[in-house]
């Protein structure tokens, strides 16, 4: 999981969001409204996919809703199970306890803990 809560409001320009990615070196941008009402995630791909009218949408435009989340105790072979049930690289991390998020989980963090050779799948 990638700590980081990297995050902006639903009206943010796709533009601005692009910059946040590519300042913070993220692969995925937290989509809520202050006081923390969680919302979506705009991915990378989502960008891509918004190209030809980037300027015209926001992140709330383009957020992957309902937030697709598990909680920072999930079994990381159940989080891999729902990216790949949605066909979604990236899911939200939340604390079960407070509900507020933690990270985001991507598919390359699996892949990274997969490939670490002490590293149970199942946890």
């Amino acid at each position: 999981m990638t700590p980081d809560v990297i995050h902006c409001t639903p009206d943010t320009p796709l533009r601005d969001v692009a910059r946040l990615m590519s300042d913070h070196h993220v692969h995925a941008v937290y989509v809520f409204d202050d006081p923390l009402e969680m919302w979506g995630l705009v991915s990378d791909l989502d960008l891509i996919a918004a190209l030809p009218v980037l300027d015209e949408r926001t992140a709330g435009t383009m957020a992957v809703t309902p937030l697709l989340t598990v909680t920072k105790d999930e079994r990381l072979d159940r989080a891999a199970q729902v990216m790949s049930e949605s066909a979604n690289a990236h899911l939200a991390v939340v604390d079960e306890l407070t509900g507020r998020p933690a990270g985001v989980l991507s598919t390359l963090d699996v892949a990274g803990a997969v490939a670490a050779d002490h590293v149970d799948p199942r946890h």
